[in-house]
């Protein structure tokens, strides 16, 4: 009699290579490593249980404990074969992963994984560590306020000021945007006192000295300006208006129009062979110092002057579009017709006028005169009503632009005084430029972190351990992404080509720098069938496109990672 043959159907995906990736950085390993788990812990190791977490993560873009577990029950048998292990779907509960939280929320377990996870990526990658990027950002969550909690309300860089937040700090490794250190505090603490811990982390981490930290305004307090500096690293940031002197600003640009200060020009390549324009500048130096144990330390802060061309004309052409309109508008009061409010005294057309000022922020670039006009006229006797003289007043105003002021202010637009203790030598005012304008690193790894494929925001976690704990396994997911872009450019630009089929609807379309993200998910789609026979198993799956091996090929990994799953096996699965 024949039997029914049962057929078994998983979603592989991109699975395999994201197994492969986290199994070459030896996450399973170092995580096992640095955090124990408690003696009635059974089945799957710590590493392995937040591996495969992180493999779901990455794969469908949800980090919610409670889709897990279903998950895994859906590819049991590709799951086990790849990591060599019997996978339980009952192995990632709620109450597993709970744990897996919890223990990645010890501050001082997680510091020492970062310690020797950072050392052993940039050796087995060969990664330059010259250039850090520091910057922050916070995080909302649906969850109440507790006095001495991590969410509080603060300033939100998600525009939702209603929900309670955490806030994340994080240093990335240029130029491939790798996290190097990531703190999680309270959402109402401010930016300023969160770098040096974090730089310190780094400093310790990489163990070498003559970093140069990359940040925005919020970096350059004298303090941790003075930190990174004795500690013999460098800093690169803006300077705010607080820690200039007083005229400063004008001062170094007085220099410039007056004709005495030549400036040096910045050039970008978008395309080989063609150079823009995108900065100018000059810069001097000024000595610095400050008292550590009654000793007074010192150092050299060049001070780079530099006018970006972009934003000075964006800046500009926006000022004299807010003065045109002011003027415009404060013209129209004095209009006469159906529909239209009749000013009779200055007082009342003077209000009017100030808001439409105060509104474009143009007080200082027109001028204003008013006039009130008192007219009288006969009104004829209408009935038992006799003839009268009647008068009416009416308020007007003049408005001029001042085109001295204006010219003053648009041509102080883009400039900017930027700080750095690293010697001209090792640091010129161009590449300084550069490197500063490589700040969007930081941001697109925030980025990542909250947006898909990694989803932090909002959390739906409430407790204070469980949000610290999913923001550090989110931030391992990170560095799996960012190390995948970075091998596949890197081969990419090592063989001068480019690599198509990532873009729906353009198969044609080509790039040299593809995301981590694109080439992933063309992954999706690959499923592994599995049909039981009484006395064989056989196992077939979606064939690999040419697109796929290519990027298999670029990424290191040979195609055995897909092929080795689809064979005939005498044994059950």
């Amino acid at each position: 009699m024949n039997e029914k043959p049962n057929i078994i159907t998983e979603r592989v995906d991109d699975i395999p290579l994201l197994l492969a990736q986290m199994e070459r950085m030896g996450l399973a390993t170092l995580l096992d490593t640095h955090f124990p788990t408690h003696g009635n812990w059974q089945g799957l190791g710590f590493g392995r249980v937040a591996t495969i977490w992180l493999s779901s993560i990455l794969s469908r873009g949800d980090h919610r404990l409670v889709h897990v577990e279903p998950w895994v029950a859906q590819r049991q048998f590709s799951l086990s074969y790849l990591t060599g292990k019997a996978v339980r779907a009952h192995e990632f509960s709620d109450d597993r992963l709970e744990i897996v939280l919890r223990l990645l929320s010890d501050d001082q377990r997680w510091a020492a994984f970062e310690a020797a996870l950072n050392p052993h990526l940039v050796r087995v990658y060969d990664l330059r560590t010259e250039r850090v990027h520091v910057d922050s950002t916070s995080a909302s969550a649906y969850t109440s306020v507790s006095e001495a909690g991590l969410f509080q309300f603060g300033h939100s860089k998600d525009h939702r000021p209603d929900l309670p937040q955490v806030k994340i700090m994080q240093a990335v490794l240029d130029p491939l945007g790798m996290p190097l250190a990531t703190d999680v505090v309270s959402g109402k603490r401010a930016d300023d006192p969160l770098y040096i811990p974090c730089i310190e982390r780094v400093q310790q981490s990489l163990g070498r000295s003559g970093l140069l930290f990359v940040g925005d305004c919020k970096m350059a307090a004298r303090d941790t300006r003075a930190f990174m500096a004795l500690a013999g690293d460098y800093y690169l940031c803006p300077l705010p208006q607080a820690q200039l002197d007083e005229g400063e600003l004008d001062e170094a640009l007085e220099r410039v129009y007056s004709g005495g200060q030549a400036l040096r020009e910045v050039f970008r390549e978008p395309e080989p062979g063609d150079p823009v324009l995108i900065a100018q500048g000059y810069e001097y130096n000024r000595p610095m110092s400050v008292s550590v144990e009654d000793t007074e330390r010192g150092w050299t802060e060049r001070r780079l002057v530099v006018r970006s061309v972009r934003h000075a004309e964006s800046a500009q052409a926006a000022l004299r579009a807010r003065v045109a309109k002011a003027k415009e508008q404060v013209e129209a009061l004095n209009q006469r017709g159906r529909g239209r409010k009749r000013y009779e005294d200055i007082d009342t057309l003077r209000q009017a006028v100030n808001a439409i000022v105060q509104r474009h922020r143009v007080e200082d670039f027109l001028w204003l005169r008013y006039d009130q006009q008192t007219t009288s006229h006969w009104v004829r006797a209408y009935q038992d009503r006799p003839a009268y003289m009647k008068e009416e007043s009416q308020a007007t105003v003049e408005v001029r632009v001042d085109e001295k002021a204006l010219e003053l202010a648009a041509r102080r637009l883009g400039w900017r005084l930027y700080s750095t203790n690293q010697p001209a030598e090792q640091l010129s005012l161009e590449q300084a430029v550069l490197a500063y304008r490589s700040e969007y690193l930081v941001e697109r790894s925030l980025g990542r972190l909250k947006g898909r494929p990694l989803s932090l925001t909002p959390m739906y976690v409430q407790r204070d351990d469980h949000a610290t704990g999913l923001i550090r396994l989110l931030s391992i997911a990170l560095r799996v992404l960012t190390l995948l872009e970075f091998v596949g450019r890197r081969q990419l630009a090592a063989e001068q080509v480019k690599l198509a089929g990532l873009y729906a609807g353009n198969p044609k379309r080509a790039t040299a720098r593809p995301t981590a993200e694109r080439m992933l998910e063309t992954f999706q789609e690959i499923t592994l069938t599995l049909m039981e026979l009484p006395q064989q198993t056989i196992r077939h799956m979606t064939p690999l496109s040419p697109v796929h091996l290519r990027i298999l090929e670029i990424l290191g990994f040979s195609a055995e990672l897909y092929m080795s799953l689809e064979v005939v096996s005498d044994k059950p699965p």
